[in-house]
């Protein structure tokens, strides 16, 4: 070989070697911000932050569309990101005001939770809380319509699962359809404007001809803009589901347990 074209080469396999040695620095020095984490630093147990809320932890319960405790469920207690726990702990400051206090079905939830929803969903053959959750649904379309899926916002610790409790009669508020419920009629625009607040009554999206009255679409409406004033985002499927609009940890999905948290001194 040439002496001229031996220096060529030499010269190229450095260069390569350079752009190699550049693109490995830059991914390991950068790695995915979405990779699991047990980091609980930023968290707290949501009653330390907001003692007013009531907890009815579904997931680690039996009543729940699964019907069966949920894996990564330790303890009946509600985990949040200190920035989500301090923007709900003003909502609760609202709706006291009103007469009502929070009630909290889900907040943090554990990856392996969701692992355990999507491995419930591909058993078709498991329909034995169909008809409290999902009547109106066969079970294989779950996937299709996209009511289970392989990650979940409540996994980056922001989002939050709740209602209304009423103090005067003591009693959870009628919001015209359970948590959880698989089903058009869970959608906050289900026979009105949640834009608005005008109840509508259109109730054609349900395949059974299901409704709400006025008033439940009202306490629906009361929830909503109590979250959406202190930062709070909805979701278009689920009346009770919010979402901190600046999540802190927006690419990030957490492993560790839900347990009560312990409060260092």
């Amino acid at each position: 070989m040439k002496k001229g074209k031996l220096l060529f080469l030499i010269a190229f396999l450095a260069f390569c070697g350079l752009v190699i040695a550049f693109v490995c620095r830059t991914n390991h020095d950068s790695p995915a911000t979405s990779s699991p984490t047990e980091d609980v630093s930023q968290f707290v147990t949501l009653t330390d932050a907001v003692p007013d809320a009531i907890l009815e932890i579904r997931y680690f319960s039996t009543y729940n569309f699964v019907g069966s405790r949920i894996d990564g469920y330790l303890e009946p207690t509600a985990l949040l990101t200190k920035r989500a726990a301090d923007s709900l702990r003003a909502v609760s400051d609202d709706v006291k005001a009103l007469g009502y206090r929070l009630k909290i079905y889900d907040a943090y939830r554990p990856q392996r939770a969701v692992d355990h929803f999507v491995r419930w969903a591909a058993d078709v053959s498991d329909t034995r809380m169909k008809p409290y959750f999902y009547p109106d649904l066969d079970k294989s379309v779950l996937f299709e319509q996209e009511y289970i899926m392989e990650k979940s916002g409540h996994t980056r610790g922001s989002t939050v699962d709740l209602t209304l409790f009423d103090m005067e009669t003591e009693k959870e508020v009628d919001m015209g359809g359970t948590f959880d419920w698989f089903g058009p009629e869970s959608h906050p625009d289900f026979c009105g404007n949640p834009m608005t607040g005008e109840y509508t009554g259109d109730n054609s999206q349900s395949p059974t001809g299901r409704s709400i009255t006025p008033e439940q679409f009202a306490h629906r409406m009361l929830l909503r803009s109590a979250m959406l004033r202190h930062g709070f985002k909805t979701l278009e499927s689920e009346w009770w589901h919010f979402t901190l609009r600046d999540e802190p940890f927006p690419d990030t999905y957490f492993t560790f347990p839900v347990k009560q948290l312990t409060v260092k001194p």
